[in-house]
């Protein structure tokens, strides 16, 4: 195993089953001390899975919708081991329905837990991370968010806001050595059982997704990356920006979106912005070669 965690500290929300557990059990085997948060006794057992391992772990159990425990268990590892360099926001539940029958309760606690639950959690070590010049924190966002799936408008919502989260943090930690990367993985886990056949859910182990979550909080960790993780399969997710067309502000420009949109939307050339500033630059850039 080339990638250690020697010396490292790493929170893991979501930590006392499936894909948390996963992440958990292969931090602390590469030598992280590991706090496993979840709410139920999950966290316990797998904290004692990993101490009779060899490994250093606590558990803290706590709602990562409650800000005031989330400081709270951020001050107690502090107190336990004088740092926090690894966060993993995994925490998350489903409350499926299409959106006309969706009821505002469920689509708000989605979002609680997945948006503002990895919010509280990384605000929590966000400034201890940036003194001590390092940190490493996933987002766990979802395909769901990134192309939609039927059903889970609340889910999707909340796991593309996610990655919007991530693409400003990786700017604002970018001097102090804190990455920030988003993991999408497609796992069998308590969420997903009966939305998959057995035959698709039996390749897609937990395990088989965090070989790539160990890459994303590393030593050598990328920052600003969407990684695509399941079934031992790894691939990347971009945010992309096509070049366009400079139409004017002319009375028939609604005309002249309709006319060109095929231009418009051509791929060609396309790019990742590296920050949201680069779409003002590209409208502006052409507006003024239009005028010159």
């Amino acid at each position: 195993m080339s990638i250690s965690f020697d010396g490292r500290v790493a929170i893991v929300t979501g930590a006392g089953g499936g894909l948390g557990r996963e992440h958990a059990l292969a931090l602390a085997q590469r030598g992280a001390k590991v706090v496993v948060n979840d709410l139920g006794p999950g966290a316990q057992t797998v904290a004692d899975e990993i101490k009779a391992a060899g490994g250093q772990a606590i558990a803290v159990s706590c709602s990562v919708t409650d800000f005031d425990a989330v400081q709270a268990m951020v001050k107690t590892t502090m107190d336990t081991w004088g740092r926090v360099d690894i966060l993993v926001n995994n925490a998350g539940i489903l409350r499926d329905k299409s959106f006309s029958k969706m009821e505002m309760a469920d689509f708000k606690l989605v979002v609680d837990v997945h948006l503002m639950g990895a919010v509280y959690c990384t605000k929590a070590v966000w400034d201890i991370m940036r003194a001590q010049k390092y940190g490493r924190i996933v987002n766990t966002t979802s395909s769901s968010g990134l192309f939609g799936n039927f059903g889970q408008s609340n889910y999707g919502a909340a796991k593309m806001a996610l990655v919007g989260l991530m693409q400003t943090l990786s700017l604002e930690g970018a001097k102090d050595n804190v990455k920030v990367n988003c993991l999408a993985p497609t796992a069998a886990t308590a969420m997903t059982e009966g939305l998959m056949p057995q035959v698709v859910l039996d390749k897609l182990a937990p395990a088989a997704v965090t070989p790539g979550l160990l890459y994303l909080v590393s030593e050598d960790a990328p920052t600003r990356v969407i990684l695509n993780a399941g079934a031992g399969t790894f691939a990347r997710s971009y945010v992309t920006m096509t070049l366009g067309t400079h139409i004017g502000t002319g009375a028939d420009a609604d005309d002249q979106v309709a006319a060109q949109f095929e231009a418009i939307s051509s791929r060609d050339d396309e790019v990742v912005p590296q920050s949201g500033s680069e779409q003002g630059r590209n409208e502006v850039g052409k507006a003024m070669a239009a005028s010159s």
